[in-house]
């Protein structure tokens, strides 16, 4: 993997295997902000937020979320599969700190560092729990408020986007939960709302993708 500099500043990482980034690379920081923070976490109604991500990568997400928490002072409890931990020496070289808030480079380090498969309490108002493992067979244990569905691209890791997944992501979300994923591929879209979900198209993040997706678990 190598570390790319994209359109807003921020990096990503590129996996030359699969010809694939890790984040969009009209703006990392811009994509996630966008579509995880302001259309995922800010639009949950629950007062203490369940979240599972689909990818923990580079810890972005997680970071973010972790500084919204403290901002909105809501205690968020954060799940997050990866199947392939970024090494270390990697992820020391990845400015998110320096660009979001300085200040809080400790915490970004503390994700990374924190122990796999137990509750990590981070601050007052994050506690992590990473788990290393496929998501396509992982049994879930708990339920959900928000998912981030961060998976790489449906033609690159064509398994983590099939209907029985989508059927279980369903299943695991709390009433009125949401999930959100950058791809607006119309295949998704309708596998989303054949698992139950209302879906609804939004605008993508500033200068990048046109449309993304949110699928929310309506009451019965």
């Amino acid at each position: 993997m190598q570390i790319e500099q994209t359109a807003d500043g921020s990096q990503t990482l590129f996996v030359p295997e699969l010809n694939e980034h890790y984040h969009s690379i009209k703006g990392a920081l811009t994509e996630s902000e966008h579509i995880f923070i302001r259309m995922g976490l800010e639009h949950s109604s629950a007062e203490s937020p369940h979240i599972l991500e689909i990818g923990f990568g580079t810890g972005l997400n997680a970071f973010l979320t972790l500084l919204a928490a403290d901002k909105m002072q809501k205690s968020i409890h954060y799940t997050t599969l990866e199947r392939y931990p970024v090494s270390q020496e990697l992820i020391r070289q990845l400015t998110y700190p320096e660009l979001i808030c300085p200040e809080r480079a400790t915490d970004f380090q503390a994700l990374h560092q924190a122990n796999w498969n137990t509750d990590v309490r981070l601050t007052p108002y994050f506690t992590l729990y990473k788990v290393e493992t496929d998501f396509t067979s992982y049994t879930f244990p708990n339920t959900y408020d928000v998912i981030y569905f961060d998976a790489f691209a449906p033609e690159k890791q064509p398994e983590m986007w099939t209907q029985p997944l989508f059927d279980t992501l369903y299943r695991q979300l709390n009433s009125q939960g949401i999930l959100t994923t950058y791809c607006a591929k119309g295949a998704v879209r309708r596998m989303l709302q054949a698992a139950g979900f209302t879906v609804e198209r939004l605008p993508g993040p500033p200068g990048g993708k046109r449309e993304i997706l949110r699928a929310t678990k309506e009451k019965k």
